[in-house]
C-alpha cells in the first residue's frame, strides 16, 4: 500500500524541509486536539464535586482559548506546507511529462494513444498529487493522531475500557486492506477506459468535418455513448468499493460506543471511573471516528495514487528511440549531404521502406524527389529529421556521420514544411514567428513575400493579426501551406525541405514561390518532394522513387531523354495543363 511513498522518495528527499515542518506541526496539532476533552472532563468533575470557583473557571477558559489559537496557527502552517508540497509535485511531474512528450519521436506516439497521454497528464497527476497531500495527512491522522487519542484514553482514563473499545479497529483494518487491493485494480481499469474515451473525443473533434460529410453523427454519438457508459460502469465499480469504507467505519465505531457506554457505566458503578472521565472518553471516541475513517481514506488514496503513478512512470520510463551519440561531433556547417547505399525500415514495417539509396547533394544545390504515392518520398526526407533510428549504410553531412551530430544541431540547420500543415490557434503573425523566436518586422515581411502570401493578408479581416482558429480551420488549404512555408523561410535555414508543400496552391502561385526560393537561396540547400514536376524541373538533381528504390535519376533534361516514368508523368501533366 505504501509503495507509492517509496516511489516518491526522490521528491520527499528534495523537499524534506517543507515536509518535515508540515509533519511536525501536524503532529503537534494532533496532540493539542486531545487536550480539550481532558480539560472538559476535569471541569465536569469539578462541577459535580461542587468545587468549581471563578478562578478555576477562568483558568479553564484561558487554557481553552490558548489551545484554540495554538491549533489554528499549527493547522495553518501544516496545511500550507503539506498541500503546497502536493501542488509542487504535480507541477514537477507535469513538466517532466511535457518535456518527455516533446522529445519523443513518432514511434512513441504510434504506441501510445493521445487520449491516454492526456489522461495521465490530468487525472493521474491529480491522483498522485492527492497522495502527496491528503494521503500524508491521513497517514499521520490514522497513526499519530489515533495513537495520541488511544494513549490519552488509556493513561488519563482507563486502559481496560480503552482495550475493549478499540477491539473492532484491527478487524476494520484487515477488511480495508483487502478492499484497497480491489480499489487498485478497478481504478487502473477505469483510468485506462477514460484514456480510450479521451482519445475518441480528440479524434471526433479533429475529424468533425469528415463525420458530418459522411453523415456519421448518430453513429459517432452512439459510439461515444457506449464508451461513456463503459467509463461510467468502471468508475461505479470503484465507487462501490469506496462506499464500503464508510459503513465499515461507522459499524466499528458504533460497536465501540456500545462497549464504552455499557462497560463505562459498570466502571462508574464500581468507583473505578468518574462521570467526567466517561464523558471525556466518549468525546475521545468521537474524535477517534475520523482517524478510523482516515484508515479507509488512506488505503483508498494510496492505492489510487499508486496506480496512477505507475501509469505516469511507465510513460516517463520510455526511452528515446533516437538518442544522441555519447561522443557527439559539433559540425560547423552542412557542406554537403550524402546517402551511400542507405537502407531503412520503419519499426512496425514488414519490409524495407528505402533500399540502397545513394544520393550526393552539395551545399547550394536543389534536390527534387518524385514518385508515385507511397513510393517513399516522405520517408526519404524524414531520415534527415532523425525521427527514427538510422538504417543501414551511410548518411553524412559533409564527412560526418549524422549519428554523431547532436539532433538539436541537425534540426537547427533544417527548415521543414510537412505534408500535413499544422497551425497553432493563434494569429498568423505568431504562427510565422514560431519559426524564428524574436524575428523582426523585416524578416517577417520577407518571409511573407517569399511565400507569396501578401495579397491574401489584404483580404483577411485583421490582416496578419487574423486568428487562424484551431489547426488553421479559418484558412484555406493553400493559405495554410503558405503560412507553413513562411514559417520555415523566416528561419533562413541551411537546408529547406518542402515535403509536397505546394499541392494546394495553383500553378501560378507555385511558380512564384519556387522562383523566390531559387533567387533567395542560391547558397543554401533545398530538397523538394512533389507530385507536380513543375516544382522541381529547375532542380540540380532529381531522383525518382518507387517502393523505396531509386529507379531513375538525373537532371530534368536527362530524365526526359530516358523515356521512363518521369517522361511519362511529365507528358501527362503537360496534357492536363498542370505544368507550364
Amino acid at each position: 500500500m505504501f509503495d507509492v511513498l517509496l516511489k516518491l522518495k526522490w521528491f520527499f528527499r528534495k523537499f524534506w524541509k517543507q515536509y518535515t515542518i508540515a509533519i511536525v506541526f501536524l503532529i503537534i496539532a494532533s496532540f493539542l486536539e486531545v487536550i480539550p476533552p481532558w480539560l472538559l472532563g476535569n471541569a465536569i468533575d469539578e462541577i459535580t464535586k461542587d468545587q468549581m470557583t471563578a478562578a478555576t473557571l477562568r483558568n479553564f477558559l484561558i487554557l481553552f482559548v490558548a489551545i484554540i489559537i495554538g491549533s489554528y496557527v499549527m493547522n495553518f502552517i501544516w496545511q500550507y506546507r503539506l498541500f503546497g508540497g502536493a501542488i509542487t509535485l504535480e507541477r514537477i511531474l507535469r513538466k517532466r511529462l511535457m518535456h518527455h512528450f516533446l522529445k519523443m519521436t513518432p514511434t512513441f506516439y504510434e504506441k501510445n494513444r493521445t487520449g491516454d497521454l492526456m489522461a495521465k497528464a490530468t487525472n493521474d497527476l491529480n491522483a498522485v498529487s492527492l497522495t502527496a497531500g491528503f494521503g500524508i495527512m491521513t497517514l499521520i491522522d490514522s497513526t499519530v493522531y489515533m495513537g495520541a487519542i488511544i494513549v490519552a484514553m488509556g493513561i488519563f482514563i482507563s486502559w481496560k475500557l480503552t482495550f475493549f473499545a478499540m477491539l473492532p479497529i484491527p478487524i476494520m483494518a484487515i477488511l480495508m486492506q483487502y478492499l484497497g487491493k480491489i480499489v487498485h485494480e478497478r481504478y487502473t481499469a477505469a483510468q485506462n477506459s477514460f484514456g480510450t474515451l479521451n482519445d475518441h473525443v480528440l479524434e471526433s473533434v479533429a475529424g468533425v468535418r469528415v463525420i458530418r460529410g459522411f453523415v456519421q453523427e448518430k453513429k459517432d454519438e452512439s459510439r461515444f455513448s457506449e464508451m461513456s457508459e463503459e467509463v461510467f460502469q468502471k468508475n461505479i465499480h470503484v465507487a462501490k468499493i469506496n462506499a464500503l469504507f464508510g459503513p465499515i467505519t461507522k459499524v466499528g465505531t458504533g460497536i465501540s460506543y456500545v462497549v464504552t457506554l455499557g462497560y463505562g457505566a459498570n466502571l462508574i458503578s464500581n468507583g473505578e471511573m468518574s462521570v467526567g472521565q466517561l464523558i471525556t472518553f466518549t468525546v475521545y471516541l468521537g474524535l477517534a471516528v475520523w482517524p478510523v475513517m482516515a484508515v479507509g481514506e488512506l488505503i483508498n488514496v494510496m492505492q489510487q495514487g499508486n496506480a496512477s503513478l505507475d501509469r505516469v512512470q511507465e510513460t516517463l520510463k520510455y526511452e528515446e528511440d533516437v538518442k544522441d551519440s555519447h561522443d557527439p561531433f559539433k559540425a560547423v556547417n552542412p557542406s554537403s549531404i550524402g546517402f551511400e547505399q542507405y537502407t531503412f525500415q520503419y519499426p512496425f514495417s514488414q519490409g524495407k521502406n528505402l533500399q540502397s539509396i545513394s544520393v550526393h547533394l552539395q551545399k547550394g544545390q536543389t534536390l527534387g524527389v518524385v514518385g508515385k504515392t507511397g513510393a517513399g518520398k516522405t520517408t526519404f526526407v524524414k531520415q534527415l529529421l532523425r525521427e527514427y533510428p538510422l538504417g543501414e549504410g551511410q548518411l553524412v553531412f559533409g564527412d560526418v556521420d549524422i549519428a554523431k551530430i547532436p539532433k538539436e544541431q541537425v534540426l537547427d540547420w533544417i527548415g521543414y514544411v510537412p505534408q500535413d500543415h499544422f497551425l497553432f490557434s493563434r494569429s498568423i503573425r505568431e504562427n510565422i514567428l514560431f519559426g524564428l523566436e524574436g524575428g523582426g518586422r523585416i524578416r517577417l515581411q520577407e518571409a511573407i513575400r517569399l511565400a507569396d502570401f501578401e495579397k491574401d493578408l489584404e483580404n483577411l479581416p485583421l490582416g496578419i493579426e487574423t486568428l487562424v482558429g484551431e489547426k488553421g480551420v479559418s484558412l484555406s488549404g493553400g493559405q495554410k501551406q503558405r503560412v507553413s512555408i513562411a514559417r520555415a523561410l523566416i528561419k533562413n535555414p541551411e537546408i529547406l525541405i518542402l515535403d509536397d508543400s505546394l499541392s494546394a496552391v495553383d500553378a501560378k502561385t507555385e511558380a512564384k514561390i519556387i522562383e523566390n526560393i531559387q533567387r533567395e537561396r542560391k547558397e543554401k540547400t533545398t530538397i523538394i518532394t512533389t507530385h507536380r514536376l513543375s516544382a522541381i524541373h529547375h532542380a540540380d538533381w532529381i531522383i525518382v522513387l518507387d517502393d523505396g528504390i531509386i529507379i531513375e535519376e538525373g537532371t530534368h533534361e536527362e530524365l526526359l531523354s530516358k523515356s521512363g516514368w518521369y517522361k511519362e508523368q511529365y507528358d501527362r501533366q503537360q496534357l492536363e495543363g498542370v505544368s507550364e
